[in-house]
């Protein structure tokens, strides 16, 4: 156990990790690098440039003439994936933080590093890039010093791309990092920190021992959840799985038993022994709380059960994912599913469409509110279809997030603007070092949903950082925006608004749906309604064949009544036509501005 150590790296988004994790992987000889990013396997990943799953991998290293074992667990940056880096932090005794010497310490390192300092993780601080002609290793090192109060000696500087500093980390994750402390000799306890699906071997769990041993063939069950099983291989993660006899304290490996059902595995389940079960589960796992719900339906309706496997699949390697069934007259059937952000959102559309080949249609997202009626009970809607009639409501509240921007002083003129038209208010702002600021604001979870994190991003010309803390919920003046067709709500377009925007909202959707929608052979009235109030009106002029072509010459009531013929036959049509709305209607509703 002495000879183990298990840290993770956690940084910002761009600042270096997984091609640091290369150098180190190059380093200790584990294995030999072909490309760029060797633990980013998905082919999301290597096209974005992202790390979107931790990945868990053991080195071998020789210091002062022993051998240690170090286990690496390479982390996202991006806001959306935290969860991921709660539970690989949860898995280790120390991190490398690791600072961009471009950009200095961001919104995200600070994030990252608070929720490592929460576990008692032992921080090495790593300046990363310093072969860039635009790097300050100084600046930067006077920043990391204010955050976390080390010393500058303690601090080191290294380069992901030239391999430069690499030995110098590996020697202080041996030296700082503190070994795994648990008993051998006690019942085993082991913290699963994540799963992955494989359709030949069932449920691979992966897990770090906290206490005990782990040998293959041992009975074990799995705390939470009561079930027994078989461990039918246990091993260690390298590049590949590789099977061993026994694991024992500290060690992180995996296990394969045969589990076929995707709901036996829970990510932060603690595994024991039948025959020797300890007392208690392992703690220090919050259940993940979803930010943004949106419904997901089958373009064919026939896939919807293929639909609920996929996603139970995926949600095994992406713990963050939440969906129950729900229903929509327009859409059919279908699941709310809720997500972490945005680009979380994004990335599981993606894989439903390149693991399982789902074709899905994904509708507005919005966040959950607190509904209250006049008797005072409180329900939490996730979906505008879902709340009660305007008669019943006393108040809605929306929950508010604290949000901490860090930008260069030039920005701050139009980031405020954005953040206040975006109903927020200033906390307070204060100057990390020389021209950077950090601006904390106060603003409603459903504001920044949608487009908010792009248009910061352009405004800034890409320099401010953002990170963001659910903060309470706060009575709010909602209102809710429907659309309809030809007089027929479409429940898949509706959304809760806030009432001074409600009606340029509807302007705006009215307007856009006009263009994607299709000609059809009669009219079709597009409306948006905030109750029974019309705010908001644009026509679809029908397709219409020229009848009167052939009335040449003669009196003008031969021409009349053919135009009331065919103006009989559009009634009639306009009665029994029903409407399609594209899939890109609904994706085109969050790009409005």
């Amino acid at each position: 156990m002495n000879e183990i150590r298990n840290f993770c790296i956690i940084a910002h988004i761009d600042h270096g990790k997984s091609t640091l994790a290369d150098r180190l992987l190059e380093y200790t000889k584990t294995i030999q690098v072909t490309e760029g990013q060797m633990l980013d396997d998905m082919d999301l990943e290597r096209e974005r440039g992202i790390t979107i799953k931790s990945h868990a991998i053991q080195m071998e290293y020789s210091y002062k003439g022993d051998k240690y074992i170090l286990n690496l667990i390479d982390t996202p940056g991006h806001v959306d994936f935290s969860y991921e880096v709660s539970r690989s932090i949860a898995a280790c005794e120390g991190a490398l933080l690791v600072v961009d010497a471009t950009q200095g310490v961001q919104a995200q390192t600070i994030s990252n590093l608070y929720m490592a300092l929460e576990h008692d993780l032992e921080i090495i601080p790593v300046i990363n890039k310093i072969d860039m002609p635009s790097a300050m290793p100084d600046e930067v090192e006077d920043e990391i010093v204010d955050l976390i109060g080390c010393d500058r000696k303690d601090i080191i500087r290294a380069s992901g791309k030239t391999g430069e500093g690499v030995s110098d980390i590996l020697d202080a994750v041996v030296e700082r990092i503190p070994h795994p402390a648990g008993e051998a000799n006690a019942p085993l306890q082991a913290l699963i920190f994540d799963s992955v699906f494989n359709s030949f071997r069932g449920i691979i769990a992966y897990f770090k021992i906290e206490n005990g041993c782990i040998a293959k063939g041992d009975k074990v069950k799995f705390f939470n959840t009561g079930m027994e099983y078989v461990a039918d291989e246990v091993g260690v993660l390298k590049m590949d799985m590789i099977p061993r006899n026994k694991l024992s304290t500290g060690d992180v490996g995996y296990i394969i038993s045969g589990i076929k059902d995707s709901k036996e595995v829970k990510v932060g389940d603690t595994i024991t022994h039948v025959a020797r079960p300890c007392d208690k589960a392992i703690s220090g796992f919050q259940e993940v709380k979803p930010m943004v719900f949106a419904g997901v339906y089958p373009i064919d309706p026939s896939d919807y059960e293929n639909l609920r496997a996929s996603l139970e699949k995926l949600q095994l390697n992406d713990a963050s994912l939440t969906f129950s069934p729900e229903s929509s007259v327009a859409l059919g059937f279908g699941f709310r599913c809720g997500f972490l952000g945005l680009l979380h959102m994004e990335i599981v559309q993606e894989r439903l469409d390149r693991e399982f080949n789902m074709d899905v249609i994904t509708t507005v997202p919005n966040v959950s509110y607190m509904v209250y009626d006049k008797q005072g009970n409180a329900k939490e809607v996730h979906n505008p279809s879902g709340l009660p009639d305007a008669t019943m409501i006393d108040h809605i509240e929306e929950p508010y997030i604290k949000a901490s921007i860090i930008t260069d002083a030039n920005y701050i003129g139009p980031i405020m603007k954005l953040c206040l038209d975006k109903r927020g208010e200033l906390v307070k702002q204060e100057y990390v070092s020389g021209n950077r600021v950090e601006l904390h604001f106060m603003l409603p979870l459903g504001e920044i949903v949608i487009d908010f994190y792009d248009k910061l991003k352009s405004i800034s010309k890409g320099y401010a950082s953002f990170d963001y803390h659910i903060d309470s919920f706060r009575p709010s003046k909602l209102a809710k925006l429907d659309i309809l067709l030809n007089g027929e709500p479409v429940d898949a377009l509706s959304t809760l608004t806030h009432q001074d925007n409600a009606t340029s909202l509807g302007r705006r959707m009215c307007e856009k749906l006009k263009e994607l929608i299709p000609r059809q052979q009669f009219d079709i009235a597009i409306q948006a309604a905030i109750g029974s109030k019309i705010v908001a009106r644009e026509t679809i002029k029908c397709v219409r064949k020229d009848v009167t072509a052939k009335c040449y010459g003669g009196d003008v009531s031969r021409k009349r009544k053919l135009l009331e013929k065919q103006k009989r036959g559009k009634k009639r049509m306009k009665q029994i036509g029903n409407v399609e709305v594209p899939q890109k209607a609904f994706l085109a509703v969050l790009k409005l501005d």
